[in-house]
């Protein structure tokens, strides 16, 4: 679903000009970008949570190069935590109606 779909179903439910449920949604998007971008949690209630997490240092490889490693310095990146009913959904889209995998049996 893009953006525009967005608009053109909720035009279509509610009965508003699109170019007015555009300018809604897109400032909807750029306050989350706006607050998100400072560092803010975002939470939006039966849908999710948006924020940033710092991804530690880490030693890389090149795929090319294996043998020199390559370090990866910190940096800020964004994670989306669905919510509950999200998830839900989700999970029912899983080809054996929902279950979850096995967890791998713990190595003595």
């Amino acid at each position: 679903m893009t953006k525009r779909d967005l608009v053109i179903r909720i035009s279509n439910e509610t009965g508003l000009v699109q170019q007015s449920v555009l300018d809604v949604v897109q400032k909807t998007l750029d306050y989350i970008a706006e607050a998100v971008a400072q560092g803010k949690k975002v939470e939006l209630r039966n849908f999710g949570v948006f924020e940033v997490k710092v991804r530690k240092a880490r030693i890389g490889r090149n795929p090319n190069a294996p043998a020199n490693d390559v370090r990866i310095p910190p940096r800020a990146v964004v994670k989306f935590k669905p919510g509950k009913e999200m998830r839900e959904a989700v999970l029912k889209l899983t080809p054996d109606g929902g279950a979850q995998p096995p967890a791998p049996a713990p190595k003595l």
